[in-house]
């Protein structure tokens, strides 16, 4: 057995640099550490998140792995979500988009649209959304370019909000057909 297979998870880490993906996101093991206020405005401005709801966004601002996969925000509204995504970095082995990635924007769209939904026409600032059922059908591969994906309210509820999320890439054929449902639950303290 080698020396590095008996080693801890952690000791493995330990020392190790960090590693740029993404301009602006680095990463380092463990929990990601918070932004700094301007950073996290920044960070918002730059996937395009709109300033009026940016006060509603946890302390990371964006969620960490959104930034990793290169997600940007066309259209933001309690009814709708327009987002893009680079297939570039984002392949499996095979050099087509992953279909977890499919997954990530997906599941991050139907989280904000929820939490647009809570905040802006539930008038609720204490209850968040957690994600309850998430599935996907992948329709045609992709090799390249960008995804676009857009998030329609399905059903919005006082305690469940449900949203189709439809990929498609630059020729608007179809890529991938996600649904998302989220519970509005108060936080635990």
């Amino acid at each position: 057995m080698s020396e590095s297979s008996t080693q801890t998870e952690s000791e493995q880490t330990a020392g190790r640099e960090s590693t740029d993906f993404r301009p602006g996101f680095v990463f380092r093991p463990g929990p990601t550490p918070a932004p700094e206020a301007e950073e996290r405005e920044a960070r918002m401005a730059a996937m395009g998140i709109p300033e009026e709801y940016r006060k509603w966004y946890g302390v990371h601002g964006v969620p960490p792995l959104s930034a990793k996969l290169g997600m940007v925000f066309e259209h933001m509204s309690p009814d709708k979500l327009v987002a893009t995504m680079p297939v570039g970095s984002n392949e499996q082995n095979i050099g087509i988009l992953h279909g977890g990635a499919h997954l990530a924007l997906a599941e991050t769209m139907g989280s904000l649209a929820t939490l647009l939904h809570i905040r802006a026409n539930l008038d609720d600032m204490e209850r968040v959304a957690v994600g309850i059922e998430l599935n996907a059908t992948h329709h045609r591969q992709i090799r390249e370019g960008l995804v676009r994906a857009t998030c329609t309210p399905v059903n919005l509820g006082r305690q469940l909000a449900s949203h189709e999320i439809v990929m498609r890439d630059e020729s608007h054929r179809r890529l991938s057909t996600a649904r998302m449902t989220n519970m509005i639950i108060h936080p635990r303290r």
